[in-house]
């Protein structure tokens, strides 16, 4: 006949510990039933009620011990090998943990050392840049006797003053009206050739007053 016992329960009656008892039940040597959410172990009555001690005769024949002892003895080195497997489980996890950071240890330290090739490889291009702008900078600078040279010919070139054509004759003494018609063909005859010395503004002649025009006046 069947029973269905707790965990806590069959572990106090075998003498064993509920550890024992689940890893019983993981390894399929016990037989367990999950009713309305909570686990059960489902127990032989005939097979439990054989565990019971019964008092020895009185005989001097050396007393054997009881199934239950058995089971216990059993369970105990049960116990131990799970307590040794995972011993052995957790020192291989620690030895892949340590190959692990092993690897990332070697992994950090190549990538270090190519970041590290990389910045000096753009320090160096950060100082040839430098060093090629300096030298364009100088190449684009003016030296100061260019500087002295086109200071003097700013000071040096005189501006022009430009006159008009009654200040013009007035200036050159030239009262006759025949002789200022006369200057006056020769003066838009030269500013059609592109005499710089004569321009035209606003529909007027302007002469420089600067120029020389003896070649014009005859």
């Amino acid at each position: 006949m069947e029973k269905l016992m707790k965990p806590a329960e069959y572990a106090k009656e075998l003498g064993i510990s509920r550890q024992a008892v689940y890893a019983k039940i993981k390894r399929g040597i016990l037989t367990a039933k999950d009713v309305e959410g909570k686990l059960y172990i489902v127990v032989d009555t005939d097979e439990l009620a054989g565990t019971e001690v019964t008092k020895p005769a009185e005989t001097k024949s050396i007393a054997q011990p009881s199934p239950a002892k058995k089971s216990a003895t059993v369970s105990a080195k049960e116990s131990q090998k799970d307590y040794e497997s995972l011993l052995a489980a957790k020192d291989e996890t620690i030895a892949v943990l340590k190959g692990t950071v092993k690897d990332l240890k070697k992994s950090n330290k190549q990538i270090s050392t190519t970041l590290r090739g990389e910045i000096d490889l753009l320090k160096e291009a950060f100082h040839e840049m430098r060093t090629l702008y300096m030298h364009q900078l100088e190449y684009q600078k003016p030296s100061a006797e260019a500087i002295d040279v086109t200071t003097e010919e700013v000071e040096t070139t005189p501006q022009r003053e430009w006159i008009g054509v009654k200040k013009f004759f007035k200036k050159m003494g030239i009262a006759k009206e025949k002789q200022q018609e006369k200057l006056m063909k020769r003066l838009k005859k030269a500013w059609k050739s592109g005499d710089v010395r004569i321009r035209k503004e606003e529909g007027k002649f302007k002469l420089d007053a600067q120029s020389d025009y003896g070649d014009m006046i005859k």
